[in-house]
């Protein structure tokens, strides 16, 4: 698979306005990608910032013909890397996934109508916030939307107990969570608490994925560490192990893999 590879910036509609950065990664066909015709996906990082989640994916996107757009939304605010320097809020952040879209859009290469977003903790919480009505009517741009949605273990307490982050009335594209079961930011079964609480149209556009003896970013390929959150624990606050786990690794990217390749 040849890729041509940009690294671009696109205005985020976030306030104040913001110039966010991001790698653009095309397939091509015959040396060139064809013209409207590639489906593609935004992906969006944790709260490590670009840490090598999305390298780890967009191959698997690219054999599927697949273009990537993984955007840095920390590097626009000035932001440092971890718990306690990121904005306050995954919803400060959802316009630049909107950003993101409107630009991929405009690509002569991307068909605007094919165009998914995945993400990982943070960016997974913005993932599903962008599949929510209420949050992304106010933030589409001639009249693009987000035809599919793959969260990493978008910390799924948060949906039942913030009352802005409610999953309810969502756009009616297909949901994809995926969740480890030793994930100490949950319960083992918070991904099926969360869609089981869903309302039975929402319910229906989403599936969800718990992933055995793995734990928060158990597809992150670095060495293991600890982290601080105060939204660890359902929100008690705590510790977090952080450690790759190769098999759930390795099936949540098919999982995405495919999820996309049948949604767009």
């Amino acid at each position: 698979m040849s890729l041509r590879t940009s690294y671009v910036a696109f205005p985020s509609p976030a306030q104040p306005p913001l110039s966010v950065a991001g790698k653009l990664a095309l397939p091509l066909d015959d040396g060139q990608p064809a013209r409207k015709s590639l489906p593609a996906v935004v992906i969006c990082h944790g709260s490590d910032g670009v840490d090598g989640r999305g390298e780890f994916y967009a191959p698997a996107l690219h054999e599927a013909g697949i273009a990537t757009l993984e955007i840095d939304m920390w590097a626009a605010r000035g932001t440092a890397r971890g718990a306690a320097a990121r904005p306050g809020s995954p919803i400060e952040t959802l316009p630049d996934a909107f950003g993101a879209l409107a630009f991929l859009a405009a690509q002569p290469e991307v068909d605007p109508v094919r165009i998914g977003i995945m993400g990982f903790s943070w960016g997974g919480v913005v993932t599903l916030l962008s599949a929510i009505a209420r949050h992304a009517d106010p933030l589409r741009r001639d009249g693009a939307r987000f035809a599919a949605h793959a969260a990493n273990y978008p910390v799924c307490w948060l949906y039942g107990r913030v009352p802005e982050m409610k999953l309810a009335g969502l756009t009616g594209a297909p949901v994809l969570i995926q969740t480890g079961d030793v994930d100490t930011y949950d319960d083992p079964d918070a991904g099926e608490k969360l869609v089981a609480s869903l309302a039975p149209e929402d319910a229906r556009r989403v599936r969800q994925r718990t992933h055995s003896g793995a734990g928060h970013g158990f597809d992150r390929d670095l060495p293991a560490k600890t982290i601080v959150d105060p939204a660890a624990h359902n929100g008690a606050g705590g510790e977090v192990l952080m450690a790759f786990h190769s098999v759930a690794a390795l099936a949540a990217r098919a999982e995405i893999a495919a999820f996309f390749k049948n949604a767009l």
